[in-house]
């Protein structure tokens, strides 16, 4: 572990002994315990910010129970693809880089497609958006963006997730398991509620993994992975009226990742894991929510405030493969404030409505050196140099002296913004009509100090070797000032509501941080051929600050039709979508040509996107059935990407079909109380996923099977699982460094014993 890494650790210890004032535990009654293992059902409600279930919403949702997660095996964010229509959280080799995907829009870095808040508290950084899910009461997915009522960073959705509360449900909960890759769980939480007025929760939760790779180049595992997480959560009945809720989370994670191949794109050949250098990842990162809700005559009032911290270190070998190139640590210091207040009417009368106040201020300090190597230095760097110093100077060579150097990099990374919203619904017979509209601004800025310097000489024109420091530092800003409305109309059937929307969504424009190693390296090559009196362009990084620095907000317009319908005496459940998106200046993630060093995210010019989702739950007696299917056409109406036009091709890393069946069936034994055997099945699957903006190289729909096996005997069960059971080859990621190609492969076969006790 890194000094860094020790010192955080240090800092939460402190920050735990030291929690808000508030966070307190007073003497314990006796706790009663829970006779049976099922949680009470729960009810598919809306959030602070919706009045009402989601079945009456003009949206497109899918709501993901206790149930559901455990049979299908979802304990992180990874698992809810496919699970989902047109949602794909992508496994991109570590916890600070899955991406999320929905109905074709997403990105790969910087701003998240979809927001997330967990416990009424909006998560704001992407890299803390992957973490364990453990005790979730529900996770609802608002698939189109949602940005009227949850602003920045919504334009493809936003996930819900809701952890069990201690008022609602009392016992202690323990859990293990154990799989293949010597995969650990334990699990152990506590919920009580000692008085009518006060009741809290203690969970925690430790995952561990030797992973499924190993690094060819030393024989090392190469996803080897630790996952802590605790959370600590109090609520408290103020007065008949008020209520108080206060959650403080916590989560660390050491790992190795990145487990790239060298991937032949000619042949398809994967080559063996092989670098040698590490790649790693740790996070520490602290949540601190605080909620107080009212509810008074026919309004709710509800303020959440929140701090969250934090620290995580990435390190890369850059090039993936066993030669000296370039690596880059990546070290952040993320400090984090929001205010959101929210009030809503609660009685059932004509007028429903909701107006908001948002507010959130965000400080990220960043060290992101590159350490350029030997053979770095020689491909990277020499190689193209003397190149075009040879069409000037034939006789003439670029040498330097160091075998390896630094090119530093720090930046300070503020942000803030603030927002008003209000959404109204008119109720006239049968009909529903909704407006809403959104004012949000915010403030952006970058502050960076670069440099670098090396010994250099032109054989044979210069006999002693030249000092060549170059440093760049600046600052730059930008404001952003957006209007999101949303119009929606439902008609309520004998059978479910039909509903058309038409709302406009934004994710935040902001800075590149990890082109600067290019840029430096141009004024690098710039200082030196000043020397020779001739300037060259070798063609591989057209890219300077003014251009390369900065990307464009993202907007969409989301045309959409679709119902909820529930029939056979509510046995089956349908939800059913169409969609039409406008979506400019999508951002994409970029590599400039050539073997250079850095990415950056682009925009494109125009996006359009169309398709639909459909969803079915059947309920029987002993059997569950539900079925997902989602269905995306993403292509660029107008992209230019230097001197590549890719209109009419279809946008990179979003599946063109995702789908998910499942079957339950529960098989109550003969004997009396000998308990019952439950048994699940699942087939998921995903593609066509095109890797790149030319559509050269792509992943075919994949299919994996899955199966669930579980005694249950009141409040203890036992049971087997597997994933992939067929062994399915897939690739979850595709990439370009340095000029080669690189895939993320999916995992292999996955099995595993778990048992759970509630007491």
């Amino acid at each position: 572990m890194t000094t860094k890494m020790k010192k955080i650790k240090k800092q939460l210890a402190e920050w735990i002994c030291y929690a808000p004032c508030f966070v307190f535990i007073p003497p314990l009654s006796p706790a009663y315990t829970v006779s049976v293992y099922e949680l009470p059902p729960v009810t598919v409600v809306a959030s602070l910010k919706q009045a009402g279930v989601y079945t009456e919403q003009p949206l497109s949702f899918t709501s993901i129970d206790r149930e559901d997660m455990e049979a299908n095996r979802i304990t992180e964010p990874k698992n809810l693809s496919l699970n989902v229509p047109n949602f794909l959280h992508a496994d991109y080799g570590a916890r600070m880089t899955g991406s999320i995907y929905i109905r074709g829009i997403g990105s790969r870095m910087e701003q998240p497609a979809a927001g997330l808040y967990v416990d009424h508290v909006p998560v704001l950084n992407k890299n803390n958006y992957d973490f364990d899910y453990f005790d979730m009461e529900r996770i609802d997915v608002l698939r189109g963006p949602q940005g009227t009522l949850y602003g920045r960073n919504a334009v493809g959705g936003v996930m819900d997730v809701h952890t069990l509360s201690p008022s609602d449900y009392q016992g202690t909960r323990l859990q293990a398991g154990y799989g293949n890759g010597n995969t650990c769980t334990l699990h152990a939480s506590t919920y009580q509620k000692p008085t009518e007025r006060f009741a809290f929760s203690i969970a925690l939760k430790h995952c561990s993994t030797d992973g499924f790779y190993k690094n060819s180049f030393d024989g090392t595992l190469a996803d080897r992975m630790l996952s802590e997480s605790g959370r600590l959560k109090i609520q408290i009945r103020l007065s008949p009226e008020w209520k108080m809720e206060n959650s403080l989370s916590a989560n660390f994670v050491k790992q190795k990742g990145f487990a790239y191949s060298l991937y032949d794109e000619a042949t398809g050949k994967v080559m063996p894991i092989s670098h040698n250098d590490p790649c790693t990842y740790g996070r520490l990162g602290l949540t601190e929510g605080l909620t107080f809700q009212y509810l008074g005559q026919g309004i709710r009032f509800s303020s959440t405030t929140s701090y969250q911290r934090t620290d995580d270190e990435m390190a890369l070998d850059q090039d993936f493969r066993p030669v000296s190139m370039f690596t880059l640590q990546q070290v952040q210091q993320e400090n984090a404030f929001t205010q959101e207040f929210v009030m809503r009417s609660t009685q059932k009368k004509e007028w429903q409505w909701i107006s908001g106040a948002f507010g959130f201020y965000k400080q990220v300090d960043m060290e992101a050196p590159v350490l350029f190597k030997q053979d770095g230095i020689d491909e990277l760097i020499l190689a193209h140099a003397n190149a075009g110093i040879h069409t000037v100077f034939p006789d003439a060579n670029l040498l330097i002296e160091e075998t390896r150097f630094p090119v530093e990099s720090y930046f300070d990374l503020p942000v803030y913004g603030f927002s008003l919203y209000h959404q109204s619904t008119f109720g006239v017979g049968r009909w529903e009509f909704t407006g809403g509209l959104r004012v949000d601004y915010e403030h952006t800025a970058i502050g960076y100090t670069d440099s670098t310097s090396i010994n250099y000489r032109f054989a044979p024109y210069m006999r002693e070797y030249k000092r060549l420091p170059v440093k760049m530092s600046g600052k730059r800003s930008d404001s952003f000032f957006e209007i999101l409305p949303k119009v929606a109309v439902t008609y309520q059937t004998g059978r479910g509501r039909l509903y058309a929307s038409m709302t406009r969504g934004y994710k935040t424009g902001g800075f590149n941080t990890q082109i600067f190693s290019d840029i430096m390296q141009n004024r690098m090559m710039d200082a030196m051929m000043s020397d020779l009196g001739v300037y060259f362009n070798t063609g591989e990084t057209p890219y300077n600050v003014e251009t390369a620095i900065s990307y464009k907000p993202e907007y969409s317009w989301n045309y959409e039709a679709g119902g909820h319908f529930r029939l056979f005496d509510e046995k089956l459940s349908v939800d059913a979508a169409v969609f039409y998106i406008d979506c400019r200046n999508q951002q994409l993630t970029v590599f400039p040509p050539g073997k250079t060093t850095g990415r950056l995210m682009s925009n494109a010019g125009q996006t359009q996107i169309f398709g639909g989702e459909l969803s079915a739950c059947y309920n029987y007696k002993n059997i569950r059935l539900k079925g997902n299917y989602g269905y995306t056409h993403a292509t660029f109406l107008h992209y230019r990407s230097g001197n590549e036009d890719y209109s009419g091709k279809r946008v990179p890393y979003a599946p063109a079909n995702t789908l998910s069946l499942n079957g339950g069936y529960k098989w109550a034994l003969s004997r009396k109380r000998a308990g019952s055997i439950l048994f699940d099945v699942s087939l998921q699957g995903a593609g066509k996923i095109y890797w790149n903006e030319s559509n050269t190289v792509s992943q075919p729909f994949y299919r994996l099977f899955n199966a669930d096996i579980t005694f249950q005997k009141d409040s203890f069960n036992v049971g087997l699982w597997a994933k992939n059971l067929t062994g399915t080859d897939y690739h979850t990621f595709y990439f370009k460094s340095a000029g080669h190609s690189f895939v993320q492969q999916g995992k292999p076969v996955q099995f595993g014993v778990f048992i759970n006790l509630i007491l």
